[in-house]
Protein backbone atom coordinates (compact mmCIF):
# COMPACT_ATOMS: atom_id res chain seq x y z
CA UNK A 1 0.00 0.00 0.00
CA UNK A 2 1.07 3.50 -0.71
CA UNK A 3 2.33 5.57 2.29
CA UNK A 4 0.35 8.44 3.95
CA UNK A 5 3.30 10.88 4.62
CA UNK A 6 5.49 12.64 2.48
CA UNK A 7 9.58 11.56 2.78
CA UNK A 8 12.48 13.37 3.37
CA UNK A 9 15.21 12.63 0.63
CA UNK A 10 18.49 11.16 1.60
CA UNK A 11 20.03 13.70 -0.75
CA UNK A 12 19.19 16.41 -3.03
CA UNK A 13 20.18 18.14 -5.70
CA UNK A 14 20.51 22.15 -6.35
CA UNK A 15 21.19 23.97 -9.61
CA UNK A 16 23.77 26.56 -8.65
CA UNK A 17 21.62 29.32 -10.86
CA UNK A 18 18.81 30.02 -12.40
CA UNK A 19 16.55 27.11 -13.34
CA UNK A 20 17.23 27.99 -17.03
CA UNK A 21 20.52 29.02 -17.25
CA UNK A 22 23.28 26.65 -17.33
CA UNK A 23 25.30 26.05 -13.97
CA UNK A 24 26.79 23.10 -12.16
CA UNK A 25 24.42 20.47 -10.41
CA UNK A 26 25.42 20.39 -6.24
CA UNK A 27 24.16 17.07 -4.82
CA UNK A 28 24.66 16.96 -1.26
CA UNK A 29 22.90 15.28 2.20
CA UNK A 30 19.36 17.26 3.47
CA UNK A 31 20.62 17.65 6.35
CA UNK A 32 24.06 19.85 5.03
CA UNK A 33 21.96 21.44 2.50
CA UNK A 34 19.28 22.88 5.29
CA UNK A 35 22.55 23.93 7.59
CA UNK A 36 23.77 25.67 4.76
CA UNK A 37 20.77 27.26 3.58
CA UNK A 38 20.27 28.41 7.31
CA UNK A 39 23.60 29.52 7.82
CA UNK A 40 23.35 32.06 4.27
CA UNK A 41 20.04 33.18 5.53
CA UNK A 42 20.01 34.24 9.20
CA UNK A 43 22.53 34.86 11.96
CA UNK A 44 23.56 32.65 14.33
CA UNK A 45 22.90 34.93 17.00
CA UNK A 46 19.14 35.19 17.14
CA UNK A 47 16.97 33.68 19.52
CA UNK A 48 16.75 29.69 19.77
CA UNK A 49 13.13 29.67 19.00
CA UNK A 50 13.17 32.23 15.70
CA UNK A 51 16.35 29.59 14.55
CA UNK A 52 13.78 26.87 14.76
CA UNK A 53 11.09 28.80 12.90
CA UNK A 54 13.34 29.98 10.29
CA UNK A 55 14.84 25.86 9.97
CA UNK A 56 11.26 24.61 9.91
CA UNK A 57 10.06 27.12 6.79
CA UNK A 58 13.38 26.46 4.75
CA UNK A 59 12.59 22.08 5.07
CA UNK A 60 9.26 22.30 4.65
CA UNK A 61 9.84 24.64 1.27
CA UNK A 62 12.56 22.03 0.43
CA UNK A 63 10.03 18.93 0.93
CA UNK A 64 7.61 20.54 -0.93
CA UNK A 65 9.89 21.29 -3.98
CA UNK A 66 10.70 17.38 -3.75
CA UNK A 67 7.25 16.01 -3.01
CA UNK A 68 5.66 18.22 -5.81
CA UNK A 69 8.38 17.21 -8.37
CA UNK A 70 8.43 20.57 -9.16
CA UNK A 71 11.44 21.07 -11.13
CA UNK A 72 11.53 17.29 -12.37
CA UNK A 73 8.17 17.75 -14.23
CA UNK A 74 9.55 20.74 -16.34
CA UNK A 75 12.65 18.57 -17.43
CA UNK A 76 15.10 19.15 -14.98
CA UNK A 77 17.31 16.99 -13.34
CA UNK A 78 17.36 18.72 -10.00
CA UNK A 79 14.98 19.26 -7.21
CA UNK A 80 15.89 23.18 -6.34
CA UNK A 81 17.99 26.37 -7.21
CA UNK A 82 19.93 28.06 -5.17
CA UNK A 83 18.34 31.71 -6.41
CA UNK A 84 16.06 33.35 -4.01
CA UNK A 85 14.42 33.96 -6.90
CA UNK A 86 12.82 30.36 -6.97
CA UNK A 87 13.71 29.02 -4.35
CA UNK A 88 16.88 29.42 -1.23
CA UNK A 89 19.83 30.94 -0.54
CA UNK A 90 22.28 28.01 -0.74
CA UNK A 91 26.42 28.97 -1.38
CA UNK A 92 28.71 25.97 -1.90
CA UNK A 93 31.08 25.59 0.20
CA UNK A 94 30.68 27.73 3.11
CA UNK A 95 31.04 27.57 6.45
CA UNK A 96 28.09 26.09 9.11
CA UNK A 97 27.17 27.98 12.34
CA UNK A 98 27.45 25.29 14.97
CA UNK A 99 24.59 25.98 16.86
CA UNK A 100 22.58 26.03 13.46
CA UNK A 101 24.13 22.54 12.79
CA UNK A 102 22.76 21.71 15.74
CA UNK A 103 19.22 22.66 15.71
CA UNK A 104 19.27 20.80 12.22
CA UNK A 105 20.72 17.78 13.22
CA UNK A 106 17.12 17.68 15.90
CA UNK A 107 14.68 18.66 13.22
CA UNK A 108 15.76 17.83 9.80
CA UNK A 109 13.23 15.60 9.42
CA UNK A 110 10.03 17.57 10.88
CA UNK A 111 8.22 20.09 8.90
CA UNK A 112 4.97 22.11 8.83
CA UNK A 113 1.44 21.22 6.92
CA UNK A 114 -1.66 23.27 7.40
CA UNK A 115 -3.59 20.81 9.84
CA UNK A 116 -5.08 17.99 8.21
CA UNK A 117 -2.98 18.65 4.95
CA UNK A 118 -0.46 15.92 3.68
CA UNK A 119 1.78 17.83 1.23
CA UNK A 120 4.70 20.20 3.41
CA UNK A 121 3.49 23.90 2.87
CA UNK A 122 5.44 26.07 0.78
CA UNK A 123 6.62 28.03 3.24
CA UNK A 124 7.83 31.10 1.71
CA UNK A 125 9.92 33.73 4.03
CA UNK A 126 11.57 36.90 3.19
CA UNK A 127 14.27 38.98 5.44
CA UNK A 128 11.39 41.40 6.20
CA UNK A 129 13.28 44.53 5.51
CA UNK A 130 14.41 45.28 2.53
CA UNK A 131 11.50 42.59 1.01
CA UNK A 132 8.84 41.59 2.66
CA UNK A 133 6.34 38.51 1.14
CA UNK A 134 2.73 36.76 2.45
CA UNK A 135 5.19 34.54 4.45
CA UNK A 136 7.29 34.35 6.91
CA UNK A 137 9.50 37.76 8.03
CA UNK A 138 12.76 36.40 9.10
CA UNK A 139 14.08 39.52 11.43
CA UNK A 140 10.12 39.52 12.27
CA UNK A 141 10.82 36.00 13.54
CA UNK A 142 13.30 37.26 15.71
CA UNK A 143 11.55 40.09 16.79
CA UNK A 144 8.91 37.93 17.99
CA UNK A 145 11.39 35.44 19.69
CA UNK A 146 12.60 38.25 21.61
CA UNK A 147 8.85 38.86 22.91
CA UNK A 148 9.15 35.02 24.19
CA UNK A 149 6.93 33.05 21.51
CA UNK A 150 8.18 29.48 20.50
CA UNK A 151 8.94 28.51 17.38
CA UNK A 152 5.61 27.32 16.37
CA UNK A 153 3.99 30.26 17.55
CA UNK A 154 6.26 32.16 15.68
CA UNK A 155 4.62 30.13 12.05
CA UNK A 156 1.40 30.42 13.22
CA UNK A 157 1.77 34.22 13.65
CA UNK A 158 3.09 34.37 9.52
CA UNK A 159 1.41 31.15 8.30
CA UNK A 160 -1.85 30.96 10.21
CA UNK A 161 -2.94 29.03 13.42
CA UNK A 162 -4.06 25.84 11.07
CA UNK A 163 -0.32 25.19 10.54
CA UNK A 164 1.03 22.08 12.76
CA UNK A 165 4.16 19.83 12.80
CA UNK A 166 4.87 17.11 11.47
CA UNK A 167 7.84 15.09 13.24
CA UNK A 168 10.23 12.08 12.80
CA UNK A 169 8.70 12.07 8.72
CA UNK A 170 10.76 8.48 6.84
CA UNK A 171 14.05 9.20 4.77
CA UNK A 172 14.40 7.58 2.07
CA UNK A 173 16.71 8.16 -1.57
CA UNK A 174 14.49 10.88 -4.01
CA UNK A 175 12.03 8.61 -5.72
CA UNK A 176 11.05 9.14 -9.67
CA UNK A 177 7.12 8.76 -10.42
CA UNK A 178 7.73 7.59 -13.67
CA UNK A 179 7.51 3.95 -14.20
CA UNK A 180 10.02 3.56 -15.79
CA UNK A 181 8.50 2.26 -19.51
CA UNK A 182 6.16 4.11 -21.19
CA UNK A 183 2.59 3.02 -20.93
CA UNK A 184 0.19 2.18 -24.05
CA UNK A 185 -1.99 0.33 -25.41
CA UNK A 186 -3.19 -3.19 -24.02
CA UNK A 187 -1.21 -2.36 -20.49
CA UNK A 188 -2.70 -2.91 -17.27
CA UNK A 189 -1.91 -2.22 -13.42
CA UNK A 190 -1.74 0.58 -11.30
CA UNK A 191 0.58 2.54 -13.24
CA UNK A 192 -2.50 2.71 -15.72
CA UNK A 193 -4.70 4.20 -13.10
CA UNK A 194 -2.66 7.06 -11.97
CA UNK A 195 -3.00 7.80 -15.63
CA UNK A 196 -6.56 7.89 -16.21
CA UNK A 197 -7.17 9.86 -12.91
CA UNK A 198 -4.56 12.53 -13.89
CA UNK A 199 -5.92 12.82 -17.12
CA UNK A 200 -9.72 12.85 -15.56
CA UNK A 201 -8.13 15.54 -13.26
CA UNK A 202 -6.48 18.04 -16.11
CA UNK A 203 -10.17 17.58 -18.01
CA UNK A 204 -11.58 19.63 -15.27
CA UNK A 205 -9.82 22.33 -17.27
CA UNK A 206 -9.55 20.98 -20.53
CA UNK A 207 -12.33 19.79 -21.31
CA UNK A 208 -11.28 18.54 -24.90
CA UNK A 209 -9.85 15.85 -23.48
CA UNK A 210 -12.05 13.36 -22.90
CA UNK A 211 -13.29 11.48 -19.50
CA UNK A 212 -12.01 7.89 -19.44
CA UNK A 213 -15.16 6.47 -17.11
CA UNK A 214 -14.87 4.26 -14.87
CA UNK A 215 -11.31 4.39 -14.06
CA UNK A 216 -10.41 0.19 -14.94
CA UNK A 217 -6.78 0.43 -14.86
CA UNK A 218 -6.71 -0.99 -18.40
CA UNK A 219 -4.87 0.93 -21.32
CA UNK A 220 -8.18 0.98 -23.60
CA UNK A 221 -9.34 2.58 -26.68
CA UNK A 222 -10.53 5.40 -25.02
CA UNK A 223 -7.33 5.76 -22.61
CA UNK A 224 -5.86 5.93 -25.54
CA UNK A 225 -7.77 8.63 -26.95
CA UNK A 226 -7.55 10.51 -24.02
CA UNK A 227 -3.56 10.92 -24.06
CA UNK A 228 -3.83 11.61 -28.10
CA UNK A 229 -5.81 14.60 -27.03
CA UNK A 230 -3.92 15.64 -23.84
CA UNK A 231 -0.70 15.39 -26.55
CA UNK A 232 -2.30 17.30 -28.85
CA UNK A 233 -3.53 20.18 -26.77
CA UNK A 234 0.05 20.60 -25.11
CA UNK A 235 2.37 20.00 -28.69
CA UNK A 236 3.81 16.82 -27.42
CA UNK A 237 4.09 13.54 -30.20
CA UNK A 238 0.34 12.40 -30.81
CA UNK A 239 0.90 8.47 -30.47
CA UNK A 240 -1.00 7.49 -27.54
CA UNK A 241 2.00 6.27 -25.86
CA UNK A 242 2.76 8.11 -22.05
CA UNK A 243 6.29 8.47 -22.29
CA UNK A 244 8.48 10.52 -19.68
CA UNK A 245 7.67 13.86 -21.38
CA UNK A 246 3.56 13.00 -21.12
CA UNK A 247 4.27 11.87 -17.78
CA UNK A 248 5.55 14.80 -16.46
CA UNK A 249 3.41 17.11 -18.13
CA UNK A 250 0.76 15.63 -16.41
CA UNK A 251 2.95 16.18 -13.29
CA UNK A 252 3.25 19.62 -14.06
CA UNK A 253 -0.48 19.94 -14.64
CA UNK A 254 -1.51 18.64 -11.47
CA UNK A 255 0.38 20.30 -9.10
CA UNK A 256 -0.09 24.05 -11.03
CA UNK A 257 -4.17 23.50 -11.14
CA UNK A 258 -3.86 21.95 -7.31
CA UNK A 259 -1.59 24.75 -6.09
CA UNK A 260 0.32 22.61 -4.10
CA UNK A 261 3.69 24.51 -4.73
CA UNK A 262 2.00 27.34 -3.34
CA UNK A 263 1.68 29.32 -0.24
CA UNK A 264 -1.93 29.47 -0.63
CA UNK A 265 -2.56 25.99 -1.54
CA UNK A 266 -5.94 23.70 -2.48
CA UNK A 267 -4.26 21.15 -0.31
CA UNK A 268 -4.33 17.45 -0.27
CA UNK A 269 -6.32 16.02 3.20
CA UNK A 270 -6.71 12.22 4.89
CA UNK A 271 -10.15 11.32 6.08
CA UNK A 272 -10.51 8.35 7.98
CA UNK A 273 -12.56 5.80 6.97
CA UNK A 274 -13.38 4.47 10.48
CA UNK A 275 -17.09 4.74 11.40
CA UNK A 276 -17.55 8.49 12.61
CA UNK A 277 -20.77 8.09 14.20
CA UNK A 278 -24.05 8.07 12.51
CA UNK A 279 -24.72 10.44 9.85
CA UNK A 280 -28.33 11.60 8.91
CA UNK A 281 -29.40 14.31 6.53
CA UNK A 282 -27.98 17.51 7.88
CA UNK A 283 -25.05 16.41 8.97
CA UNK A 284 -21.88 18.63 7.48
CA UNK A 285 -18.35 17.42 7.09
CA UNK A 286 -15.18 15.05 6.13
CA UNK A 287 -16.88 12.10 7.81
CA UNK A 288 -19.51 12.84 5.23
CA UNK A 289 -17.40 13.77 2.26
CA UNK A 290 -15.67 10.33 3.15
CA UNK A 291 -19.21 8.67 3.07
CA UNK A 292 -19.96 10.22 -0.67
CA UNK A 293 -16.72 8.92 -1.75
CA UNK A 294 -17.64 5.27 -1.31
CA UNK A 295 -20.98 5.87 -2.23
CA UNK A 296 -19.66 7.73 -5.80
CA UNK A 297 -17.31 4.62 -6.53
CA UNK A 298 -20.44 1.95 -5.73
CA UNK A 299 -22.71 3.84 -7.53
CA UNK A 300 -20.20 3.05 -10.87
CA UNK A 301 -20.89 -0.64 -10.64
CA UNK A 302 -24.61 -0.63 -9.11
CA UNK A 303 -27.41 0.53 -11.59
CA UNK A 304 -29.70 1.01 -8.39
CA UNK A 305 -27.54 3.31 -6.69
CA UNK A 306 -27.68 6.81 -7.83
CA UNK A 307 -24.22 9.18 -8.03
CA UNK A 308 -23.65 11.77 -5.41
CA UNK A 309 -21.85 14.96 -5.03
CA UNK A 310 -18.60 15.05 -3.04
CA UNK A 311 -19.30 18.23 -1.02
CA UNK A 312 -19.31 17.67 2.32
CA UNK A 313 -23.42 18.03 2.66
CA UNK A 314 -25.23 15.55 3.87
CA UNK A 315 -28.46 16.48 1.92
CA UNK A 316 -31.43 14.89 0.03
CA UNK A 317 -29.39 13.28 -2.79
CA UNK A 318 -26.92 11.74 -0.64
CA UNK A 319 -29.86 10.34 1.62
CA UNK A 320 -31.58 8.92 -1.47
CA UNK A 321 -28.14 6.83 -2.37
CA UNK A 322 -27.61 5.81 1.08
CA UNK A 323 -31.48 4.50 0.73
CA UNK A 324 -30.69 2.52 -2.23
CA UNK A 325 -27.47 1.07 -0.44
CA UNK A 326 -29.46 0.35 2.18
CA UNK A 327 -32.36 -1.71 0.66
CA UNK A 328 -29.45 -3.32 -1.99
CA UNK A 329 -28.15 -4.72 2.01
CA UNK A 330 -31.14 -5.67 3.20
CA UNK A 331 -31.04 -2.70 6.04
CA UNK A 332 -34.10 -0.59 6.64
CA UNK A 333 -34.12 2.43 4.12
CA UNK A 334 -34.45 5.41 6.35
CA UNK A 335 -31.34 6.84 4.99
CA UNK A 336 -29.76 7.19 8.46
CA UNK A 337 -25.83 5.68 8.24
CA UNK A 338 -25.38 3.76 11.48
CA UNK A 339 -22.75 1.34 11.96
CA UNK A 340 -24.12 -1.49 10.41
CA UNK A 341 -24.71 0.91 7.10
CA UNK A 342 -21.49 2.20 7.24
CA UNK A 343 -19.82 -1.01 7.34
CA UNK A 344 -21.91 -2.95 4.49
CA UNK A 345 -21.33 0.00 2.44
CA UNK A 346 -17.06 -0.18 3.14
CA UNK A 347 -16.81 -4.17 3.66
CA UNK A 348 -19.31 -5.41 1.40
CA UNK A 349 -20.27 -2.96 -1.68
CA UNK A 350 -16.31 -1.93 -2.24
CA UNK A 351 -14.93 -5.31 -2.32
CA UNK A 352 -17.83 -6.95 -4.55
CA UNK A 353 -17.44 -3.40 -7.22
CA UNK A 354 -13.53 -4.58 -7.99
CA UNK A 355 -13.98 -8.61 -8.08
CA UNK A 356 -16.96 -8.34 -10.60
CA UNK A 357 -14.12 -6.77 -12.71
CA UNK A 358 -11.42 -9.15 -12.09
CA UNK A 359 -8.46 -6.91 -12.38
CA UNK A 360 -5.27 -8.64 -10.84
CA UNK A 361 -4.50 -5.08 -9.45
CA UNK A 362 -5.47 -4.59 -5.56
CA UNK A 363 -8.66 -3.15 -3.89
CA UNK A 364 -6.94 -0.84 -2.79
CA UNK A 365 -5.04 0.46 -6.00
CA UNK A 366 -8.19 -0.01 -7.81
CA UNK A 367 -10.70 1.91 -5.76
CA UNK A 368 -7.87 4.63 -4.91
CA UNK A 369 -7.45 5.72 -8.71
CA UNK A 370 -11.25 5.64 -9.51
CA UNK A 371 -11.63 8.45 -6.24
CA UNK A 372 -9.57 10.30 -7.61
CA UNK A 373 -11.47 10.58 -10.92
CA UNK A 374 -14.65 11.23 -8.52
CA UNK A 375 -12.68 14.00 -6.33
CA UNK A 376 -13.80 17.28 -5.91
CA UNK A 377 -12.06 19.87 -7.80
CA UNK A 378 -12.82 22.20 -4.92
CA UNK A 379 -11.04 20.45 -2.78
CA UNK A 380 -7.34 19.49 -4.58
CA UNK A 381 -7.15 15.81 -5.68
CA UNK A 382 -5.09 13.14 -4.32
CA UNK A 383 -1.24 11.58 -4.32
CA UNK A 384 0.49 8.61 -4.17
CA UNK A 385 2.53 10.21 -1.45
CA UNK A 386 6.17 10.92 -2.39
CA UNK A 387 5.41 9.87 -6.23
CA UNK A 388 3.23 11.57 -8.50
CA UNK A 389 0.15 12.66 -7.33
CA UNK A 390 -2.53 10.29 -8.47
CA UNK A 391 -3.67 7.88 -5.84
CA UNK A 392 -6.23 8.86 -3.89
CA UNK A 393 -7.50 6.41 -1.48
CA UNK A 394 -5.97 3.80 1.03
CA UNK A 395 -8.75 1.31 1.11
CA UNK A 396 -6.60 -1.99 3.06
CA UNK A 397 -8.55 -4.43 3.20
CA UNK A 398 -11.99 -5.04 4.37
CA UNK A 399 -10.51 -6.13 7.73
CA UNK A 400 -8.33 -3.37 8.10
CA UNK A 401 -9.99 0.37 7.77
CA UNK A 402 -7.84 3.41 6.02
CA UNK A 403 -8.76 6.89 4.52
CA UNK A 404 -9.23 8.98 1.95
CA UNK A 405 -6.99 11.55 0.44
CA UNK A 406 -9.48 14.82 -0.57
Amino acid sequence: MPVILPYVPTTITVHMGLPNQWAENVTVTFPDYVKNVASSEIYPTWEPAAIRANVLAIISFALNRVYTEFYPSRGYDFQITSTTAYDQKFIQGRNIFENISQIVDEIFNDYIRRTGFVEPLAAKFCNGTTSTCNGLSQWGSQELAQQGYNSMEILRHYYGNDIELVVDAPIQDVQTSYPGTPLRLGDTGSNVLVLQSALNWVSRSYPAIPKIWPVSGVFGPPTEEAVRQFQRIFNLAVDGVVGKATWYKLVYLYVGTARLAELVSEGQQFTSLQFPGVLREGDQGEAVRALQYMVSLVAQFYNTIPTVNIDGNFGPETARAVRAIQSAAGLNADGIVGERTWYALYNDFLPLSFAARGDTVRLGEQAQAVMAAAASPTRGSMARLGQFPGFPLELGHSDQIGGVLV
